[in-house]
């Protein structure tokens, strides 16, 4: 029990059914009642192990806990076999995926918001904030808002998306990438991810152009997003558009601090989008940003997330706007979060290199590439899984990672699999190469958050360790 440092030990037959479970605590009661060194097991009180199933959750666990006063739960298989062992104190500190981390520069800002008494939308933060981040971006102009979706749906709006129109998108995506273009009216069209960034195939955009050509469906506009933290091939991609005279959306919203080929993500588009929700690298609690060069795009972008209203001493308003402004206290935590970007995207890849390193010996993994000319945040440490049953693999490693109140979730599940947009065109890779369905069946987004303690990175390296081994018994 001193060797291991778990604080109990698990007894089992000769078909490795556990009997019994032995804590410090029997030993201290065995002293007491005068057994001695020689003492056996089968000497101690007799005592049913308290146990969860292999298919139970943290929860289950820390109810049985709580009930019985216990600090440590094995868990079982359908034979009684022990198959882990789960800590009370790794319960109580669970690990999230992407927490906020917010520092000492924060408080001056939001300090100064509440003794000016700017805590309405607007004011002085709101200002400087969209100044400093058109300047960190390369960007001529910005707005601030109150979420990355707002800024897609405005910029969907200002590059002309009207109602009956279509729009291109990537397909690896989360949903608020392309909700607004429904909320246009507009028609979304899919086009897959290429196998070495995990971002937009330019293969499918070619033909996707070509059947939208031979069908008298040009897009208005194509959604491209920067994935988990790494641009898409601007290289390629942007060019396709340009040849076809259509404006680009670029949706940076996991990817401030990257950058292709030198220049920062956010820059390419004719207009761009970032969020700072709250698991995002640097963060507003919730809010947004539409960039652009354009002074006058951005000027209505103002104009319209804050409903519309005219330049009238009375409200006057002559066209349909919206609730979008961020305001001047969010502005303030955004100001503060800003100025140690480079060092959260450090951390971040620090994170994904100490995973890849420990993880170095496993030969059925494989991680998300950082083409060349890309400098990814790594703001999701993502992997995928290779071999047989490789989706229900990685089911597994999700639900003994969850056991120990580790947050990992699965890669995003592509437009073209989501019930909402069942009938919405779709253009894969290649003919019959799925990259985004393949990566969802066996990616997984590791936590990778840049609050992560060096011990709370060892302790999902040890765990995600004993998942990955478990699982190669399904395969």
């Amino acid at each position: 029990m001193d060797r291991e440092g778990e604080g109990i030990l698990l007894a089992v037959d000769e078909a490795g059914v556990l009997r019994r479970t032995v804590t410090d605590g029997d030993l201290r009661r065995a002293v007491l009642a005068s057994l001695g060194e020689q003492a056996t097991l089968a000497q101690l009180p007799a005592r049913e192990p308290l146990t969860v199933h292999a298919s139970a959750d943290a929860a289950q666990a820390r109810q049985l806990m709580e009930q019985h006063r216990i600090s440590h739960v094995p868990v079982v298989d359908d034979a009684g076999r022990p198959v882990d062992l789960i800590h009370s104190r790794e319960l109580a500190a669970r690990i999230w995926l992407s927490s906020p981390h917010l520092g000492e520069e924060e408080t001056a800002f939001v300090e100064e918001a509440f003794r000016t008494n700017w805590i309405a939308p607007l004011g002085p933060h709101v200002d400087a904030f969209e100044q400093e981040v058109a300047a960190a971006t390369g960007m001529g102009h910005a707005a601030a808002l109150s979420s990355g979706t707002a800024a897609i749906h405005l910029g969907l709006l200002l590059l002309g998306v009207q109602p009956g129109d279509t729009v291109f998108c990537s397909a690896l995506t989360f949903v608020g990438s392309c909700n607004p273009i429904l909320y246009c009216g507009a028609k979304p069209v899919f086009i897959d991810s290429e196998p070495g960034s995990w971002n937009m195939s330019p293969a499918a955009l070619e033909r996707a152009f070509e059947w939208a050509k031979r069908e008298n469906r040009m897009p208005r506009c194509v959604v491209l997003v920067n994935l988990y933290g790494q641009s898409a091939d601007m290289d390629a991609l942007l060019p396709i558009c340009r040849r076809h005279g259509v404006k680009v959306l670029e949706d940076a919203a996991e990817s401030l601090g990257a950058s292709w080929r030198g220049r920062p993500s956010g820059s390419f588009g004719d207009a761009a989008i970032l969020s700072f929700n709250g698991n995002k690298i640097i963060t507003t609690s919730g809010g947004g940003m539409l960039l652009s060069n354009d002074a006058a795009l951005v000027a209505r972008a103002r104009k319209l997330s804050t409903q519309a209203r005219e330049p009238a001493p009375h409200y006057e308003h002559r066209e349909v706007g919206f609730n979008y402004r961020m305001s001047n206290v969010l502005a303030g935590i955004g100001r503060g979060q800003l100025k140690v970007l480079p060092d959260r995207v450090q951390r971040r890849r620090e994170i994904f290199e100490a995973y890849r390193d420990a993880l170095a010996d496993l030969p059925d993994i494989g991680w998300m590439p950082e083409p060349q000319g890309s400098h990814s945040t790594r703001w999701l440490t993502c992997l995928v899984l290779r071999g047989e049953a490789a989706a229900r693999r990685r089911d597994e490693v999700l639900r003994r990672l969850e056991r120990h109140a580790i947050e990992a979730r699965p890669v995003w599940k592509p437009m073209q699999l989501q019930p909402l947009y069942a009938d919405a065109p779709f253009f894969p890779h290649a003919q019959g190469h799925d990259v985004s369905a393949a990566l969802f069946d066996a990616g997984l987004c590791l936590p990778s958050g840049s609050n992560m303690t060096p011990a709370q990175l060892e302790r999902v390296i040890v765990h995600l360790r004993e998942a990955l081994r478990a699982s190669r018994a399904i395969a």
